[in-house]
C-alpha cells in the first residue's frame, strides 16, 4: 500500500536574533597604531563638582566628539567610541544634556587621567554600562543610576543582553563567557513517516533494523528480510528463511558494497548481495541464535546466545578465523570503533568488553552495569569515547574512555536503555527506551542535557538506525511500526530542511 494524503514536512527554522540598532558611525575614534590599553575602573569615578572651565570642557566634549589638546599629542589609556555615532535611545539615555538640566545632570560627566598626565572627559553613564557589561551588575564600586532600567529594550519581547553580544554571559554569575551563545536547536516532535512492520519481534536481544550507506533500509520480519529504498520508497523482499528458521539480526557492510549479513535463529550467518538479491555465503560456527552483527571492512563479527563472538573474514574460505570468549551469557550488542581498531561487546551478563583486532580475550572489562548491555555507541568525534546503556534494572547510560581505561560519567535515564547512536554531524546522541516510558531522547554531550524527548511508540523502542547523511533516525518497536524522525542537523547547518526519502506524513505497509 503506497502513501496517501501526503503533506509536506519541514524542520522549524530557528529565529535569528535581532540585528543591533543601526548607527551612522560604528568606528572607534582611536588611532590604528595604538596598542590595546587596559581598563582602569578607578578613572571612571565621578568628580564631585565642576568649575566654569570644566563646564567649557564638557561643551567641547559634547560638540566635538572629544577634546584634543592643541599643544600636545594625547595618548589615550582606553578606547572611547564616538558619542555622535552612538544610539543612546536604546538605553533611554539622552545623548546631550537639556538646557534645563540641573547641576546634578552636569555632574554626570566624569574626568579621567591619560597615560601622559593629560585629562579627558567621558560620560559616566557609558562607563557604568561598560563596567556592567564586563564585570556584572554586582561590582562593589558600581554607581546606581536611579530611574533608568538600562537593560530594558524597546521590543515587545524582552531579550537577554547576551543575544546582542558576540559573547555570552555566564548564567551562574557575572563575567564574559568563552564561547558564543547559540540558540537551542528545535527538533520536530512527530515522525515524518510511519511504516507498518508486521511480525517485527518484541525481543530486546535482537537487532532487526539497519540503514545502508546506499540509503536502503533492511528490516527482519519473522523469517523474511525486506529492503526499503528511502529514495524511491520501493519495497523488495530479499529472502525467506522458511518456517523452521527466523531472522535475528541484520547488518550492512561498510561503504563500497551492497552486502548484507543476516543472522538466524539456527546459528547461521548468511551474506547477501542486495543489488542482485542473491546469497553469496552461508557460514556456520554458532550453536544458537545470532542476535548481533558488526562489520569492520571485510571482517564480520557475530555474537550469539552461545556466549561467543566469531570473527569472519569474508575473503577467507573458512567460516570464521577466530573465536572470542569472555561473556557468560548471550551476546546482544556489538560495535566496531570508527577506526576499526576496537570492538565493543555487551551481553546479558551485564558486562561490557572491549577487544582489539587480534585478541581472543577482552583487553578491557567494565562491570558497572546492573542489567543486560545491548546499547553500545562509539563517538565519531573523540577517539576512544564509548557509550553504553543498561537494561531495565540498570537504566543508565555510561561513558568510558577506552584510551585511558576510565569511567567518565553516568546518566540515569529512568527507563530501560535499548539503543544508542551518535550523531556524525554534531556532538549529540540519541537513546531509545523500553520499560516504562518507551521514549526517544536526544542528548547534548557532554552536558547530557535533553534536547528533545520523542514519543509515539506504544511498545519498547527496541530498534534504531541512522541515515547515511546523519540527519534522520528510524526506530522500530513491538507495536510493529517503523517511525522516521528528523533529529540531527546537516553537517554544514544547524537548521536543515533536507530529509532522506519522502518528506511527508504517511503510512505504508512492508509486506
Amino acid at each position: 500500500m503506497g502513501d496517501s494524503n501526503l503533506s509536506p514536512f519541514t524542520n522549524h527554522q530557528l529565529p535569528s536574533p535581532p540585528p543591533p540598532p543601526p548607527s551612522s558611525s560604528s568606528q572607534l575614534n582611536v588611532p590604528s597604531t595604538m596598542p590595546r590599553p587596559s581598563l582602569n575602573l578607578e578613572t571612571l569615578a565621578p568628580t564631585p563638582s565642576f568649575s566654569a572651565s570644566s563646564s567649557e570642557h564638557v561643551k567641547r566634549l559634547i560638540n566635538s566628539k572629544h577634546y584634543v589638546s592643541p599643544s600636545k599629542t594625547i595618548c589615550f589609556d582606553r578606547f572611547i567610541p564616538s558619542r555622535s555615532g552612538s544610539n543612546f535611545e536604546l538605553f533611554h539615555i539622552p545623548s546631550t544634556p537639556s538646557p534645563s538640566s540641573s547641576p546634578s545632570a552636569v555632574s554626570n560627566i566624569s574626568t579621567s587621567v591619560g597615560s601622559d598626565g593629560g585629562k579627558e572627559e567621558t560620560p559616566s553613564a557609558y562607563a557604568a554600562l561598560l563596567r556592567d557589561a564586563l564585570f556584572g551588575t554586582n561590582t562593589p564600586d558600581k554607581r546606581e543610576i536611579r530611574g533608568r532600567n538600562i537593560f530594558r529594550y524597546r521590543t515587545e519581547t524582552r531579550q537577554p543582553m547576551q543575544s546582542f553580544s558576540p559573547y555570552g554571559f555566564d548564567d551562574e554569575g557575572p563575567g564574559v563567557s568563552q564561547s558564543p551563545v547559540k540558540a537551542p536547536r528545535k527538533v520536530p516532535r512527530s515522525p515524518y513517516k510511519v511504516l507498518d512492520a508486521p511480525a517485527l519481534q518484541d525481543d530486546f536481544y535482537l537487532n532487526l533494523v539497519d540503514w545502508s550507506s546506499h540509503n536502503v533500509l533492511a528490516v527482519g520480519l519473522g523469517n523474511c528480510v525486506y529492503l526499503w529504498n528511502a529514495c524511491s520508497s520501493k519495497v523488495t523482499k530479499l529472502c525467506d528463511l522458511g518456517i523452521d528458521d527466523s531472522v535475528c539480526s541484520v547488518g550492512w557492510a561498510q561503504r563500497g558494497t551492497n552486502n548484507l549479513a543476516v543472522g538466524t535463529f539456527n546459528g547461521k550467518v548468511q551474506i547477501w548481495d542486495a543489488s542482485r538479491c542473491k546469497k553469496i555465503r552461508n557460514m556456520e560456527g554458532h550453536r544458537l541464535r545470532v542476535g548481533a552483527l558488526a562489520w569492520s571492512s571485510s571482517v564480520l563479527s557475530s555474537g550469539s546466545r552461545d556466549k561467543s563472538i566469531l570473527q569472519r573474514d569474508i575473503r577467507s574460505p573458512e567460516d570464521f578465523v577466530s573465536k572470542l570468549s569472555g561473556h557468560k551469557s548471550e551476546v546482544c550488542g556489538l560495535k566496531w570503533s570508527y577506526d576499526n581498531r576496537q570492538l565493543a561487546s555487551g551481553g546479558n551478563d551485564n558486562r561490557l568488553f572491549v577487544w582489539n583486532q587480534h585478541s581472543t580475550q577482552p583487553v578491557l572489562k567494565y562491570c558497572e552495569h546492573t542489567a543486560a548491555v545491548k546499547a553500545i555507541a562509539w563517538s565519531p568525534h573523540l577517539h576512544g569515547l564509548l557509550a553504553s546503556g543498561g537494561g531495565t534494572a540498570d537504566r543508565c547510560i555510561r561513558f568510558w574512555n577506552t584510551t585511558t581505561n576510565s569511567h567518565l560519567s553516568c546518566m540515569d535515564t529512568g527507563s530501560q536503555v535499548c539503543n544508542l547512536v551518535w550523531s556524525k554531524n554534531v556532538n549529540e546522541l540519541v537513546s531509545t527506551h523500553g520499560y516504562s516510558q518507551n521514549q526517544i531522547i536526544v542528548w547534548r554531550y557532554p552536558t547530557m542535557s535533553k534536547l528533545a524527548t520523542l514519543t509515539g511508540h506504544t511498545y519498547r523502542v527496541l530498534y534504531l538506525a541512522i541515515s547515511p547523511d546523519g540527519q534522520t533516525i528510524v526506530t522500530g518497536a513491538g507495536d510493529e511500526t517503523l517511525r522516521f524522525w528528523n533529529v540531527f542537523p546537516s553537517p554544514k547547518s544547524q537548521n536543515t530542511d533536507s530529509e532522506i526519502g519522502a518528506s511527508s506524513f504517511g503510512r505504508t505497509t512492508i509486506r
